[in-house]
C-alpha cells in the first residue's frame, strides 16, 4: 500500500514539474544572432544589425539596435523545428533611402503557406509591425520582393526582429533544394539540322561553319547551292574558305544516316554584316575565373564536341580575361615583360601556344574568342590594348581569333568622364582596327549599359553589348538583370545584339573552385527561357566536363534555340503585368509567336495568356516548347498553372 501511495506523490510531482516547465516563459532568440549570411539578396551587404549599406538601421527616425538589413528580392530560410511560437519584426525601407523610391513587399513563408504579407511600403513611408503564429511550422521563409519599378534602392529592413521560443533553437539553412526534371524528348536516331537558318560573312573573309545535326553517327552531310570559294567536308559537316563574291546566298543542307535524311533551307549573306543571329558558345569566366588554362580550354571544346552541343549550334569557345602577362605579379606562369621588341602582347605560360590553341578549336568545326579591354589593364589586372590598339587588334586577326570581349575596366581611370563622347571613343578606336585586320570578328563592348550603350552601340561597331553589371548564380540577380530588359527590345536586332550577361547553369564557380549552381531547376528554366526570348547572345559559363543530364538537357531543347536564333531578330517585349506574373512575346519570321508566362512570386500560380494581348485573329495551335508537344487550339485565352519562379514557354502558331 505504502509503495502505490509513493508512486501516485511521485506521478503528482512529476505532473507539477510538466506544468511549471511549459509555464516558463519563452526563450528569445534574435533574427541577427542566426547565420544571415545564408540569405539571398539583390544588393549590398547581408546587414547584421546594420542596413545593407552597413549604416545602423533606422526606420521611421528610430534607430534599432538588432535586425537584418537586406536589399530586395532576397530570401532567407530559417529551421524552425515546430518549437518556435511568434516572430516579430518591424520592417521598411531604410531611411538611408529616403530621397530615392525605393518600394517593398515583406512576407512571411511557413512550410510554403503565406502567414503575414506587408502593403507596398516605400522610402520616407511608414513602416509596419509583423507579429506572426508559428505554432507547428517546420520551416520559415523570411522574403523581400520589389515592385513594378524595379529594384533600385530597395534596401530593406528586418528590425527588432526575434523569435519566441520553446525547446529547439532556430537556424537559418540553406535554400532547400528542388529536385531537377528533364522535360525535353531526347533527340531522334533520324538526322535533324538544328542551328540558325541564315549566316553572315564579309567577302573574302576566312569562313568556318560546322553544320549542327543530330542523329545517329555518321552521318553524311551535302549542300546544294554553295556560293564559290566555300567547300564541305562531307564526313565531318564543316564548311571552310573565302566567299569571293558579295551577295545572298540560298542553300539547301542534307545530313544522312542509316535511319533517314533531313534537309534544311540555309541562307549564307556575304555583306558587310556578321552576327546575323546571336553567339552561341561557352565563355570561361564564370566556372575559372583567372584559374583558366591552355589545357582547360582544349577541354571545353573537346566537350562542346563530345557532349552533343555542337549539334544544336553552339559553336564559340571563348576566353575570359587572365590570358595575358601581369607585370607586377610574382607568379613565374604570370610575370614577365608584356610586349615583345615589336610592341606585340605576349601571353602568360598558362598559354604556351596560342595559335596551336585557335588552330585546334578550328580543326573541330569551332569558332574561338578572346578577350581584352581599352585601358592599360583588364579588369584582373593584366595587359590591355590602351596605345597598343592597331597592333592587338592584327594580333588577334593573325591567332585566328573570331570573337572579341573588350571590358571598360581600366579604362575607367583614362576616361574623363562619362560623357557619350568619352564612352565611346575606345570603342570607336577599336572598331576601326579591327576594320582593318581583313577577319569576320564578333565585337562584344562590355561596359555594364553606360550611357544606355543599346542608343549606340552599333553605331561604334558593336555586334553585341553587355546592357547590365555581371550575373552571378541567384535568383535575386537572374531575375532584376532579364526582367530589367523590358523597353529595350527597340535596339536589338541582326547583326546587333542588347547582352543581360552570359548563362549561371550548371557547375560555376569563377576560380578553380566550382559548385552547382544556387539556381532551383524553376528558375534555369526561366533563365534560359528568358534570354532565349530576349535574343541574347547564349554564353554558357559552367564547365563542360562537368555537365549533368539536366543540365545538357536544358542546353539542347532545339526549339528553344530555334526562337533565340529566329532570323527576324526580334527581341521579346513584355506585354503584361501583375502582382508578380509576367508575359513576354516576340514575333518570329515563320508568323507565329513566342510567348513566356513567367511567375515571379513566391508561390505557384495560374497565369492566364488573354488571345487579345496578343494581337492576332484567326486559328492558332498552342505549342509547349520545352516539352516539344502541342497544347491544343488557341481560344479566347489560356491558363497554365506556374511554379514560383518558373516558367511555361509557348509557341503560337498557325
Amino acid at each position: 500500500m505504502k509503495a502505490h501511495i509513493y508512486k501516485f506523490f511521485i506521478a503528482i510531482l512529476i505532473m507539477i514539474a510538466a506544468d511549471s516547465l511549459y509555464a516558463a516563459p519563452p526563450d528569445t532568440v534574435w533574427l541577427s544572432k542566426l547565420d544571415v549570411s545564408l540569405a539571398t539578396t539583390g544588393w549590398g551587404q547581408k546587414g547584421v544589425n546594420t542596413s545593407c549599406m552597413g549604416n545602423p538601421i533606422r526606420l521611421n527616425g528610430k534607430e534599432y539596435r538588432s535586425g537584418f538589413g537586406t536589399h530586395a528580392p532576397s530570401l532567407l530560410y530559417i529551421k524552425l523545428s515546430g518549437d518556435a511560437m511568434r516572430f516579430h519584426a518591424i520592417v521598411g525601407v531604410d531611411d538611408e533611402e529616403k530621397k530615392t523610391a525605393g518600394s517593398v513587399i515583406f512576407s512571411v513563408f511557413g512550410d510554403g503557406e503565406l502567414l503575414c504579407q506587408t502593403s507596398t511600403l516605400v522610402s520616407n513611408g511608414v513602416s509596419e509591425e509583423i507579429n506572426v503564429n508559428l505554432v507547428g511550422i517546420d520551416t520559415l521563409l523570411l522574403a523581400v520582393d520589389g515592385t513594378s519599378d524595379g529594384i533600385s534602392f530597395d534596401h530593406a529592413d528586418w528590425a527588432d526582429a526575434y523569435f519566441l521560443v520553446r525547446g529547439t533553437k532556430p537556424v537559418a539553412i540553406s535554400r532547400p533544394l528542388e529536385p531537377a526534371y528533364i522535360l525535353t524528348p531526347k533527340a531522334p536516331e533520324t538526322p535533324r539540322i538544328n542551328g540558325p537558318k541564315v549566316y553572315g560573312t564579309r567577302p573574302g573573309h576566312d569562313f568556318i561553319y560546322r553544320i549542327p545535326a543530330t542523329g545517329e553517327r555518321p552521318i553524311k552531310f551535302s549542300v546544294k547551292g554553295l556560293p564559290k570559294g566555300l567547300s564541305l567536308d562531307k564526313s565531318t559537316g564543316i564548311i571552310t574558305g573565302k566567299v569571293e563574291n558579295a551577295g545572298r546566298y540560298e542553300t539547301t543542307i542534307t545530313a544522312r544516316n542509316s535511319k533517314g535524311e533531313n534537309s534544311k533551307k540555309f541562307t549564307i549573306i556575304a555583306g558587310n554584316q556578321i552576327a546575323l543571329t546571336p553567339p552561341l558558345g561557352w565563355n570561361s569566366w564564370n566556372c575559372f575565373a583567372c584559374a583558366i588554362d591552355q589545357e582547360k580550354v582544349k577541354a571545353a571544346t573537346d566537350a562542346m564536341i563530345n557532349s552533343g552541343l555542337a549539334d544544336y549550334g553552339w559553336s564559340y569557345i571563348n576566353i575570359d580575361d587572365c590570358w595575358m602577362i601581369q607585370s607586377d605579379s610574382d607568379d613565374p606562369t604570370l610575370g614577365g615583360t608584356p610586349r615583345d621588341e615589336n610592341g606585340n602582347m605576349k601571353t602568360n605560360k598558362k598559354f604556351p601556344d596560342i595559335k596551336d590553341l585557335t588552330d585546334y578549336v578550328h580543326s573541330k568545326g569551332l569558332k574561338i574568342g578572346i578577350y581584352s579591354g581599352p585601358g592599360p589593364r583588364t579588369c584582373a589586372g593584366y595587359t590591355a590594348c590602351y596605345q597598343h590598339e592597331e597592333a592587338d587588334a592584327r594580333q588577334f586577326a593573325d591567332w585566328g581569333f573570331d570573337y572579341l570581349k573588350y571590358d571598360w575596366c581600366d579604362y575607367e581611370r583614362i576616361a574623363k568622364d562619362h560623357s557619350l563622347p568619352e564612352l565611346k571613343k575606345p570603342y570607336i578606336v577599336m572598331n576601326e582596327a579591327l576594320e582593318k585586320t581583313g577577319r569576320d570578328i564578333v565585337y562584344s563592348l562590355c561596359q555594364y549599359g553606360m550611357g544606355d550603350v543599346w542608343r549606340w552601340g552599333a553605331e561604334v561597331g558593336g555586334n553585341c553589348w553587355r546592357t547590365t553589371g555581371d550575373i552571378t548564380d541567384n535568383w535575386a540577380s537572374v531575375e532584376s538583370i532579364g526582367f530589367g530588359q523590358a523597353g529595350l527590345e527597340y535596339f536589338s536586332g541582326p547583326g546587333h545584339w542588347n547582352d543581360p550577361d552570359m548563362l549561371v547553369v550548371g557547375k560555376v564557380g569563377w576560380g578553380p573552385a566550382l559548385h552547382p549552381t544556387n539556381l532551383s531547376p524553376n528558375e534555369q528554366y526561366t533563365h534560359i527561357s528568358l534570354w532565349a526570348l530576349l535574343a541574347s547572345p547564349l554564353l554558357i559559363g559552367c564547365d563542360m566536363t562537368q555537365l549533368d543530364d539536366f543540365t545538357l538537357n536544358l542546353l539542347t531543347n532545339n526549339e528553344v534555340l530555334d526562337i533565340n536564333q529566329d532570323p527576324l531578330g526580334m527581341q521579346a517585349g513584355r506585354i503584361f503585368k501583375e502582382e508578380g506574373i509576367e508575359i513576354w512575346a516576340r514575333n518570329l519570321e515563320d508568323g507565329s509567336k513566342a510567348v513566356g508566362l513567367f511567375n515571379r512570386g513566391m508561390r505557384q500560380a495560374t497565369v492566364v495568356l488573354q488571345r487579345s494581348i496578343l494581337n492576332i485573329v484567326g486559328d492558332y495551335t498552342i505549342r509547349d516548347v520545352w516539352k516539344q508537344e502541342d497544347i491544343g487550339p488557341l481560344g479566347e485565352s489560356y491558363s497554365a498553372m506556374v511554379p514560383s519562379h518558373g516558367v511555361k514557354l509557348l509557341r503560337i502558331y498557325k
